[in-house]
């Protein structure tokens, strides 16, 4: 489990620095490629997944890994967010 965490680090290392590369070379925003193909190769493999298990007629396991899919996107890239830039503010109006 610890080697595959080190190669998943390392795989993320190169994807980041190959669409850099790409981006650079086709003069396009980093931005840009960074709202398309990561986007889409960190949502590929719950695609795979939902896919086959559709497929072998488990309705139930691809609407779980849509939903929780979702919810982990929506708040815990949130949660993540608010632990590396807390809010700060007083009462009912937290600011940035």
């Amino acid at each position: 489990m610890i080697g595959g965490f080190f190669f998943l680090v390392d795989a993320f290392k190169r994807l980041v620095c190959g669409d850099v590369n790409l981006a650079d070379r086709f003069g396009i925003a980093p931005l840009v490629i960074g709202m398309t193909i990561v986007a889409v190769g960190t949502s590929l493999p719950e695609l795979v997944a939902s896919v086959i298990s559709a497929l072998r007629g488990h309705s139930d396991v691809t609407i779980g890994n849509v939903v929780n899919s979702n919810l982990f996107n929506s708040l815990g890239v949130a949660g993540m967010v608010a632990v590396v830039t807390p809010l700060s503010g007083s009462g009912s109006n937290p600011q940035l």
